[in-house]
């Protein structure tokens, strides 16, 4: 294969780095143009011409993880872990407008009444559990927390009963399985709302691309399914329901899809779950087909970072470890600072 010309763009005059961590309109008419104009000052070719097809994966770059303010940010341990790594991210985007050939962004997209969410759950005193509680096996035998029984109908008609044998099966094949235990969420990524929309930066950057490239951004979502947690966009946390029948399934068009491509880079937000859960998912799939397919995934490090809470939990050990349990697979971790020709066997497919 013969490798396609591998020089850094310059960054747009349009990016503001400042104005990452801000919510704000993008003037699509605008940039639209000066996407076509900067094409062609700059010999950007279509993607369809690309010789090396690289797709970007991003996981959840949304108000609610990525904005300060909103309600789940990923600070990570520096406090502004996600405003830092999508100024690089769009960086990255722009200096590579002319070798990436896709851009997939994943959105996370919920409903008050999932199982994740505290409405779904009441005490005996009727209490709703707060954020962050852990819900395990033995809370809900004990009946420490039970199915709140007057969301039943809303949910695609469930019957009571029926869902709190849902409750039981979901939260003992979470443990059997080797998943992180229910963790109750605040409302977040609320389909409708602000913070469920991308962060408008990495917004803007998708559109320049788009418009500069010839590529259709190709949206995935997840997490809509009250029955299920959704961190991995390739797979929900649990398939079926008590009785054994299917609530859910693999969305096996983006894993055929993702390798179809020569390479495929992923970043988002958070490391620890949503990203780590992504990842793991694919690699199980790579492994099952040809376990050197691994090496066509390269990890964009510096543009994800975990969830902490200071005071309350701080999963970066946890999502090093996976990081480091994929690169032992035969993944790549790189940096977005890195030129993509530096990157171990890119452009020697």
């Amino acid at each position: 294969m013969t490798p396609q010309t591998v020089t850094q763009l310059p960054i747009p005059p349009h990016f503001q780095p400042q104005k990452v961590r801000e919510v704000w309109r993008v003037p699509y008419q605008e940039r639209a143009k000066e996407a076509k104009i900067w094409a062609q000052q700059h010999h950007i070719s279509p993607a369809s011409e690309d010789t090396t097809r690289i797709c970007l994966l991003l996981i959840d770059v949304q108000n609610t993880f990525c904005i300060p303010e909103f309600e789940l940010f990923v600070g990570g341990r520096s406090g502004i872990g996600a405003v830092e790594d999508n100024a690089r991210l769009c960086k990255f985007i722009y200096h590579n407008l002319g070798k990436i050939t896709s851009i997939c962004p994943t959105m996370d997209t919920h409903t008050a009444m999932q199982i994740f969410h505290p409405v779904f759950w009441v005490n005996e005193a009727g209490e709703h559990p707060q954020p962050l509680t852990v819900i395990t096996e033995a809370d809900v035998q004990q009946g420490i927390w039970k199915v709140n029984s007057a969301i039943a109908f809303s949910i695609a008609g469930e019957k009571r009963s029926e869902l709190e044998q849902h409750a039981h099966h979901y939260v003992r094949r979470l443990s059997n399985g080797g998943k992180y235990p229910l963790i109750i969420w605040p409302y977040h990524s609320m389909l409708g709302g602000i913070g469920h929309a991308l962060v408008p930066a990495v917004e803007e950057a998708l559109f320049f691309h788009n418009i500069a490239r010839h590529s259709q951004t190709r949206f995935e979502v997840k997490g809509s399914n009250p029955l299920t947690e959704n961190y991995s966009v390739l797979s929900p946390e649990v398939l079926d329901n008590a009785q054994g029948d299917a609530i859910a399934h693999k969305n096996t068009s983006l894993i055929a899809k993702l390798l179809e491509y020569d390479a495929v880079i992923i970043a988002g937000q958070a490391k620890s779950h949503c990203v780590a859960w992504t990842i793991e998912d694919l690699l199980t799939e790579i492994q099952a087909k040809d376990p050197q397919l691994a090496n066509k995934v390269y990890l964009l490090e510096d543009c994800t970072s975990p969830v902490v809470v200071p005071d309350v939990v701080d999963f970066t050990e946890q999502a090093d470890t996976a990081f480091q349990r994929f690169a032992d697979a035969g993944m790549q971790i790189v940096q977005s600072t890195q030129p993509l020709e530096t990157w171990p066997g890119l452009f020697a497919r």
